[in-house]
């Protein structure tokens, strides 16, 4: 897959997101999983700025958070939690974006507390509950590094693919 990439493109720097939202921690939130993303991926060396022979910024443009599913009695049984991010690629021996593009993620909640207990596919895998060994944690915030894994995910995907 790496073969995909300029080949003079051997490194990337990550800087902390920009957020304009009121949402406060989310620039590291999806900084630091863009950053485990590629450290598991393992395509491109993560430097500072200064070394790098590109750079990947972002935007968070958008938070928004409402009801995603109803109960027979009409009554919110699930949240959504969706986040949208501006992303561009930077060349810098090039000195032109490589790519500019909008992500979005989301994750759902519901309201009982205990996600490992609350009947719903909270991180979108498939599994529910005692069958999900990886739903614990407070619900908004589970959701939350849902919709960030998510964005991670595609931002490393269409980086990859770009060539």
């Amino acid at each position: 897959m790496a073969g995909s990439i300029p080949p003079h493109i051997r490194s990337i720097a990550i800087p902390l997101m920009d957020n304009q939202t009121a949402e406060f921690g989310l620039s590291e939130s999806i900084t630091d999983g863009i950053i485990e993303q590629f450290n598991e991926a393992g395509i491109l060396r993560i430097t500072d700025e200064r070394d790098a022979h590109s750079i990947l910024r972002g935007t968070i443009k958008k938070v928004n958070e409402g009801p995603y599913t109803y109960s027979k009695q009409e009554a919110v049984s699930e949240y959504r939690y969706k986040i949208d991010v501006k992303i561009e690629w930077y060349d810098i021996s090039e000195q032109k974006n490589i790519f500019e593009s909008m992500y979005s993620g989301f994750g759902a909640y519901g309201l009982s507390g205990d996600i490992g207990s609350d009947g719903i596919d909270n991180d979108n895998d498939g599994k529910i509950d005692d069958l999900d060994d990886d739903e614990f944690g407070e619900p908004r915030s589970f959701a939350t590094n849902v919709a960030v894994r998510k964005i991670a995910e595609d931002i490393l995907n269409d980086i990859m693919t770009t060539w």
